[in-house]
């Protein structure tokens, strides 16, 4: 009698996750990733012009490095690092068409991969968008606009951190030690951007409402996911790819392809755990009432 708390405890794991896998298997979860990846891969370098371009209008001239930083620390060191080169040179090129049709392109075909993320988290979260399509796509700018909006703030503040810091530490000489260098700063800003944006993602982009503590287990399976991932990746990148003898000059690309499709898995798999967990929990609510 002793064990059935644990035994009880296992079964329900069991079914959640089964829930879980067999819905993504189900419902082309598989292929949804696909259709994520590309669609991720195509908003990305729209969104990084669109917000460099309104950030060079507002002053910031030092966003181009800040949004590389963001977007591609992240990323295992193999796939980030040919990629950012080529994006940060086509960031630092002099535009001055804020307002005119090329960036607004721009900034709809970004708001094409919010577009994606939903249609994915809908699925996951086995809702029906009843939304109008207007109001879909002025949300998806929404968030383009405050993506953008948070980049800027963020390399604002990367620009003025190294001052503050020193400051700091002229004024309390102990907290030298702490206060780590730019570089770690870089990557604990991207980590919070990153979770924020999750928790921003599954909490208004899908059709119906969820708390705050539904959504906390498939964001942590998405970063915890994401982190193994992306190490095993990176690992096997190094040692058994042969993408660079298979590809040649499309070798970065078809590794970014290969990386952003595992991400997409995982963020729709977050998304159906978290359905899952709530389909178990009304399950439970209902037998006992």
């Amino acid at each position: 009698m002793r064990d059935m708390p644990l035994l009880r405890k296992i079964a329900a794991i069991r079914r959640v996750l089964y829930d879980a896998l067999g819905h993504f298997n189900n419902d082309d979860g598989w292929a949804m990733a696909s259709h994520l990846a590309i669609s991720a891969l195509m908003a990305l370098f729209p969104f990084l012009i669109f917000a460099t371009t309104l950030a060079s209008f507002l002053g910031a001239q030092a966003f181009a490095d800040t949004a590389v930083h963001l977007v591609f620390d992240t990323w295992p060191e193999q796939i980030a690092q040919p990629i950012a080169r080529e994006v940060r040179d086509v960031l630092t090129v002099q535009r001055a068409d804020l307002l005119t049709y090329g960036v607004l392109l721009a900034a709809f075909f970004a708001s094409n991969g919010i577009e994606a993320l939903r249609t994915s988290l809908n699925r996951a979260y086995r809702v029906v968008e009843n939304r109008g399509i207007i109001y879909r796509r002025v949300q998806s700018l929404v968030f383009v606009l405050i993506g953008s909006a948070v980049f800027f703030a963020i390399s604002v503040f990367l620009v003025f951190a190294p001052l503050m810091a020193r400051l700091a530490e002229a004024r309390f000489e102990w907290i030298g030690p702490y206060m780590g260098t730019i570089t770690f700063w870089r990557y604990f800003v991207a980590a919070g951007v990153i979770i924020g944006a999750l928790f921003a993602v599954h909490m208004w982009l899908p059709a119906g409402r969820r708390s705050f503590l539904s959504i906390l287990p498939g964001i942590a399976f998405t970063l915890l996911a994401w982190v193994f991932g992306s190490t095993v990746f990176g690992v096997y990148i190094d040692n058994f790819s042969a993408y660079a003898s298979t590809y040649a000059g499309l070798a970065s690309i078809m590794i970014a392809v290969v990386f952003l499709y595992i991400v997409s898995a995982i963020f729709i798999l977050g998304g159906e755990l978290n359905a899952a967990i709530s389909r178990y929990l009304e399950a439970r609510a209902r037998v006992r009432a």
